[in-house]
Order: C-alpha cells, then structure tokens, then sequence
C-alpha cells in the first residue's frame, strides 16, 4: 500500500469513519446502531445534538461526543502520523477491508494496517495458545503454522510472545501469509523483540490494529484484539492454554461468532500449558487435532477445495513431501538434505551421517522436526521411514 499521500494513507469515505472512531466511547455497536437509524455516515456527522439524543441509547455525553467528532480536526494530525508510519487506515466501505469482519456483530469501525492485504486472506486459520509456552507447545506451533501457510491458509495471530510468534514463523517459514492483530498502535511493535518478525510478516502479510497510532499495549486491549483474530479466520486453533489463559477467551469467541474451534493435545504432566486446551476438548468447545486433515475435514467445502488445490500443486513444493501425503510443508536446509537421503533409501541414523555430511546433532534436530510435520517415523534398530498419508486416512 502506497503512502505517498493523504488519499493513499486513508479515502475520503474512511476519513468520515476514523472520525467517529476517534470519537470518545463510540465503537462499532453504537456506530451500527447510528447508521441504522439515520441512513448513512454522512447523515451522522451532520446530525445535531437534539436529533442524535433521540436515538436509542444515545444520551447527552454521547451525542456531544458525536458531535464534535464532525468538526474535530484531531483526524488530521493522526492520518499525518499514520502516514509517517507507512500505514493505511481502511473502514469497512474500502474494498480492502477484510470481508470476514463484516461477518461479526462488531467489526472495527477501521483498521490500520501495514503490509499487504488480499482477498486470498478471507481463507485464514487463527493459530493462539499461551505466552510461557513448552518446548513441545514451540514445536507444534511452528508445525502447524507451517502446515497451514503451506496449504494455502492465511495463518493469523497476535504477535504475543510464546504460542503467537512461533505460529507466525511457522507460516513465513513455508512461504506462506500471515497476518499480526496487535493489542497497541501500528507506530510500534510490542513486545519490542519481536521487532524484526513484525518487518518480516509486513512484507509476507499485515500488521493490523483498530487503535491508533500511538496506542500503549494496555491490557484492556487484548480482549478486543483477540475478536479481530477470531473474525479473521474460519476457525480458532488453540496450542497450550492453561486454566486462566486468555487463549480460552478467544475459543469462546469462536463459539460466539460461529467459527470453528480446534485444539492440538498436550501432555497430561503439565496442567499448567494444558488444561484448559483439555478442557476445551473435554467440554466439546474443540475438536482434537493432530495434523492438518483433521482441521480440512471440519471446514467442508472449503477443506475439500484447499485438499485438491494442494493435490493438483505442482513442481518444488510438492517434493516436499513422500506421494500420498496429503499437504506440504516448508522444510529447511537440513531437513530437505535429510529428508531426500530417508526418501533415497538410507535410513539408518549412523549412516545418515556419513551420507548427507552432517553433524549428529544437526541430524537428531532435523530428524525431529521432520517426526513433528508428520513426514517420518522411527522403526526399531535405529531406523527411520517416510510415513504415508492417504487421503483416507
């Protein structure tokens, strides 16, 4: 998105919206409710006090507050700034605005974003779990973010440390898109060392947020963040989520908003990353998952047409993977080295090493994280197969 201007920073329709999302204690709802009754934006700005006191809901503080939204010139100072940011600010009339969200009783009345939005990101998967994630909460976050990003799916979360972040590189990983809902203003990035992962989702993706551009990550925030990520997707997959996580909110959002709800199991010895994910199963708010056709097999038409794009897919990706598997996934350096030798023949651990020239230690990591995608398993003696996957199961 061009920022070169004032009209590439924000359209003159999203000017009149970003007013009134300026406005104090005016948020969607109310906005709808305003619209509705009076017809159009337009109609609302030009309102007077009397005329807006006499809508349902609206009292004297409220209809000052919109009031003055029509004449203040705040707006100006914000759209400069968020201009100097590089962002754009799209409401919900802009073609651009994700279709998704008009789908929820409260879409963001604008967004800023930065990045790229496209109409392929109305096929996301909210991939959330906890902050102080496990090693094995890391991994199948990576994994299934990779996973995704590589069928096709729009991986979306929150930038958040633990769960999020590894959800997002997973995606980038398989060269895929992802999309970061911030809980703070698009003028910075929290947590501030996830700095350079926000620039690498910019440029494969967005970084989006409702809140303006100087917004502090308060925790009130969150809450609203997390309808953002959950009106973005088709379904919520949940990776750790102890009792009090806030992953769990964002499970009974996807209930609330008729999304699907997905969870990957953890280990039953540590309650603290996994009760609440074995609760949500347990209770029936999530289906269990453990590989990306348990996911396709919720979602209907549309698993079925991302399960035949993926089959009909041609060239490098679909090298990445032993025939009859059912998605690919981005493998690096060491795991494609490892992965061809297993495929080649050579199955056997010590003899790995002597073939692909490779330290033991990079080998055990590899072989893993190839255990982890679903793409091998290990046979007694020491040796290792590529594992088949048919679309049957």
């Amino acid at each position: 998105m061009r920022t070169d201007d004032a009209g590439d920073v924000i359209s003159e329709q999203g000017r009149k919206y970003l007013r009134l999302q300026m406005a104090a204690d005016v948020g969607p709802i109310r906005l709808r409710n305003l619209i509705e009754h009076f017809g159009s934006i337009e109609a609302v700005l030009a309102a007077s006090r009397a005329e807006l006191e006499r809508v349902e809901g609206i009292g004297p503080h409220l209809s000052e507050s919109v009031f003055r939204a029509g004449r203040d010139e705040a707006i100006n100072g914000e759209v400069e700034r968020a201009a100097a940011c590089g962002l754009r600010i799209c409401c919900t009339e802009d073609p651009d605005y994700p279709r998704p969200l008009l789908n929820i009783s409260d879409p963001p009345i604008c967004l800023y974003v930065r990045g790229r939005l496209e109409p392929a990101d109305s096929v996301a998967l909210a991939v959330v779990g906890t902050r102080r994630c496990s090693h094995y909460g890391r991994e199948q976050a990576l994994r299934f973010g990779e996973l995704l990003g590589g069928a096709g799916f729009t991986v979306v979360s929150g930038l958040a440390r633990g769960i999020d972040s590894h959800a997002h590189r997973g995606a980038l990983s398989a060269g895929g898109r992802t999309l970061a809902v911030l809980g703070n203003g698009l003028g910075s990035v929290y947590p501030p060392e996830h700095a350079s992962l926000a620039e690498e989702i910019a440029r494969s993706g967005a970084l989006l947020s409702e809140l303006p551009v100087d917004a502090s990550p308060e925790a009130k925030n969150f809450p609203r963040r997390n309808r953002i990520i959950v009106g973005l997707a088709l379904g919520v997959l949940i990776v750790e989520a102890g009792k009090r996580s806030g992953a769990l909110i964002t499970a009974r959002l996807a209930a609330e908003y008729n999304r699907e709800g997905f969870a990957v199991p953890g280990r039953v010895d540590q309650p603290e990353h996994t009760a609440g994910v074995h609760g949500l199963i347990r209770d029936g708010h999530a289906k269990l998952v453990t590989c990306l056709e348990d996911i396709l097999d919720e979602l209907g038409d549309v698993g079925e047409i991302m399960r035949r794009a993926e089959a009909e897919r041609p060239g490098e990706e679909s090298a990445e993977r032993p025939r009859g598997t059912a998605v690919s996934v981005g493998l690096s350096a060491d795991e494609r080295t490892v992965f061809d030798a297993v495929t080649g023949g050579v199955g056997d651990l010590e003899v790995l090493c002597e073939s692909t020239g490779l330290a033991i230690a990079r080998i055990a990591t590899a072989v893993t994280s190839l255990e982890l995608k679903g793409l091998f398993r290990r046979l007694p003696g020491n040796r290792l197969e590529c594992r088949q996957r048919h679309q049957g199961g």
